[in-house]
């Protein structure tokens, strides 16, 4: 309940945390709401070949989750904005992204792509970089990774507004999840629950 209740917390004075306080808290939670997965690890290093092909660019995914295969997939967190999903106004009688979910889940989609060109090379520079918090006999494989984006709140949204994000959502189903704190909360809330009994 402590968490839950950090993050009812939090959530009261959003816009007064950074990023990185966020990235911080849902690190503590993430294996609870993801039981397949062992172990987190954070500021995971990937290499950009393709941005300025004159000079490699030396990119942070903000939080990746392992598996007990040492398979890992890959999470972006951004703030919880209340209005950062979609317009409130409609375009052609639909409710389009926001800038902020589209830029968000674009940056997963660039760092899935480069971490899945890394190879063999980024398995290594990864392992050796957080070898001290793998689990033993755990090593680091990029196999098709996928992504979760954790961004924004549906409190406030209508019903053809969540209709329409629920779509957008199952749009990028195969490479990225797209959960809100609220997705988180109520996760939060739904195990709570069953092991309160």
């Amino acid at each position: 309940m402590y968490i839950r209740d950090s993050l009812i917390e939090m959530l009261k004075d959003a816009e007064s945390y950074s990023e990185h306080d966020w990235q911080k808290l849902i690190a503590n939670f993430l294996l609870l709401i993801f039981p397949k997965y062992i172990c987190v690890i954070e500021n995971v290093p990937v290499k950009d070949y393709y941005t300025n092909p004159e000079k490699t660019i030396n990119r942070a995914i903000d939080l990746a989750l392992v598996d007990v295969n040492g398979n890992i997939d890959i999470i972006e967190v951004k703030k919880p904005f209340e209005n950062a999903l979609i317009y409130s106004r409609k375009y052609r009688d639909n409710y389009v992204p926001k800038r902020e979910l589209s830029g968000a889940v674009v940056q997963v989609e660039k760092y899935l792509f480069h971490l899945g060109k890394s190879g063999a090379a980024g398995e290594k520079r990864i392992q050796d970089k957080y070898s001290k918090e793998l689990p033993t006999g755990i090593n680091i494989r990029i196999t098709n990774p996928k992504g979760i984006v954790i961004v924004g709140r549906d409190t406030g949204l209508n019903e053809q507004q969540k209709f329409d994000f629920e779509i957008i959502k199952r749009k990028y189903a195969n490479i990225m999840d797209v959960l809100t704190y609220d997705d988180l909360l109520r996760r939060l809330e739904n195990i709570i629950a069953k092991y309160s009994v």
